[in-house]
């Protein structure tokens, strides 16, 4: 429900910040300005008493957001990955959150097995550990099959997690509405249609049916990508609750010191993170959403093996193009092309200065090219992005934002591995690649053939369509004026020219 009984919840979890320091840790992280500093703490002090205790030993913002649920835990574990934001301190604090949280017993976790799978675990597993990580949706257990032999990683949801997210999600939309109906500027931002994105990502999260599936898909696609690994799942021992795929042996990306002790190059690593996502996003449509150091391991040959694939992001051809088209602009600093992609794409309104938002763009892309990452403020840059979209009337893409969520998460990751790394130049190869066989004469030919086989179906309709437009052309009380039965017929004669260039199309490619 998302009466105003959330206000509670709302007031509970700044109370919470200011009971355990987080609050203050937190402004002064993020380098929030002192008027709304003052603001923020105004508001949390007189509730602070009614603040959750969470766990003493914790650092402050670690121990507010685990004390406060699973879906403040996720957005701590965005966090986590951007130490250019929040600071390096901080940052590696919240790596706490990726998979160390404090684990359910393994008795619980036992018997969900047993009943999800109608065995119990003793005839599944020869071997059953217990949890080796836990985070804010689930806790895995190493395992070893009793029919082969084989090792295997066992995930199993927390017990009464639904629930939990649940009653974050309810307050997080009271917050929303209220937002849109107290401060009508923000609407722009479309705050209702974040949070209902945000839920119906975290509700697919919690089918681990439908995280076999994304896993399944994603390693078929990613088979032939060189240094990278996808566990494959088992089926039938999946489902609703639980999960096994195969055991994926590495050392934790967060771990620099052992990266550094096993002889793996950071630098190829951290390259390698960022063009493996912008391939998976722009080649195949699929990409992994959650890809934080905790979801990822380095392989004794130096693989990447990814797992985890409960938040999954798709994106349609059009908007790869789109993608794949602005990212182009920026490295070949054609700030001119990239405005026009926004407004072609219609995520700038027509009635806005082109040349304006331009020179905007020219003002985002110019101070970081070249230069050392490490001396890059992303905290600042984004607060400028932030000022340029609310200057041109840009609304929230709801479609995009899990797309730019893993951007950012992805880009830190690889700073974390390569602190002085160059995102545009890593990214050129791959954005060039695309773009060079997707946007152009070649995409166009291969747009046609998509194009015939889907007006294949409608081939046999094409005949007695000629015939009926012929007809009312020839008849002198024709229901149509001449002109619709000429307008009639010229698109039945394109839709004949559009079907057989198609096919030849179909023949080049």
């Amino acid at each position: 429900m998302r009466g105003p009984h959330n206000l509670w919840r709302l007031i509970r979890t700044g109370a919470t910040f200011e009971r355990t320091g987080a609050m203050a840790v937190a402004l002064e992280a993020m380098e929030v300005g002192p008027r709304l500093r003052f603001a923020a703490r105004l508001l949390g002090w007189p509730f602070k008493w009614l603040g959750l205790k969470g766990d003493p030993a914790l650092p402050p913002v670690t121990r507010a957001l685990t004390a406060l649920g699973p879906a403040y835990i996720k957005f701590g574990q965005i966090l986590s990955t951007r130490p250019d934001i929040v600071g390096l301190e901080m940052a590696e604090q919240l790596k706490y959150l990726q998979d160390q949280l404090p684990p359910f017993p393994t008795a619980e976790a036992r018997a969900m097995i047993a009943a999800e799978l109608g065995r119990p675990v003793e005839e599944i597993f020869s071997e059953f550990s217990e949890p080796v990580a836990a985070a804010s949706i689930a806790q895995v257990h190493r395992a070893r099959l009793a029919e082969t032999g084989q090792e295997v990683a066992v995930k199993v949801l927390r017990p009464g997690i639904e629930r939990a997210f649940r009653r974050d999600i309810d307050a997080f939309y009271f917050a929303a509405d209220s937002i849109e109906f107290l401060a009508p500027f923000a609407r722009r931002l479309r705050p209702v249609d974040v949070i209902a994105h945000f839920e119906g990502v975290v509700m697919g999260e919690l089918d681990l049916r439908l995280e076999c599936s994304a896993a399944s898909e994603f390693a078929e696609n990613t088979r032939k990508d060189e240094g990278f690994q996808v566990p494959e799942p088992f089926w039938d021992l999946s489902g609703r609750t639980v999960m096994v795929m195969g055991w994926a042996e590495g050392i934790n990306l967060a771990d620099n010191a052992a990266l550094d002790a096993a002889g793996h190059d950071r630098q190829v690593l951290g390259a390698r993170v960022l063009q493996l996502f912008l391939n998976h996003a722009l080649r195949d449509g699929l990409f992994h959403g959650d890809m934080h150091q905790g979801n990822l391991k380095v392989a004794a040959n130096g693989d990447l093996i990814a797992f985890d694939f409960g938040i999954m992001g798709r994106i349609d051809e059009y908007t790869r193009r789109v993608y794949a088209e602005i990212l182009m602009g920026f490295i070949r600093k054609d700030y001119r092309r990239v405005a026009e992609v926004h407004f072609e794409a219609g995520y700038v309104p027509p009635d806005r200065d082109i040349d304006e938002f331009a020179r905007a763009l020219r003002a985002v892309g110019e101070p970081i090219f070249g230069m050392d990452a490490s001396r890059i403020s992303m905290a600042r840059l984004l607060s400028y992005l932030f000022d340029v979209t609310e200057r041109f009337g840009m609304e929230t893409r709801t479609e995009l934002i899990l797309l730019q969520r893993t951007m950012v998460v992805v880009e830190g990751v690889a700073r974390s591995l390569d602190p002085h790394i160059n995102i545009w130049q890593v990214a050129r190869p791959v954005v060039e690649s695309y773009v060079a066989s997707n946007v152009g004469p070649k995409a166009l030919l291969r747009d046609l053939a998509k194009t015939a086989r889907v007006m294949a179906r409608f081939g046999p309709r094409l005949p007695g369509l000629v015939e009926a437009a012929l007809i009312r052309q020839a008849e002198p009380l024709s229901p149509l004026p001449p002109s619709r039965a000429r307008r009639g017929l010229v698109l039945v004669f394109a839709a004949i020219g559009v079907f057989a260039l198609g096919l030849w199309a179909g023949t080049l490619i």
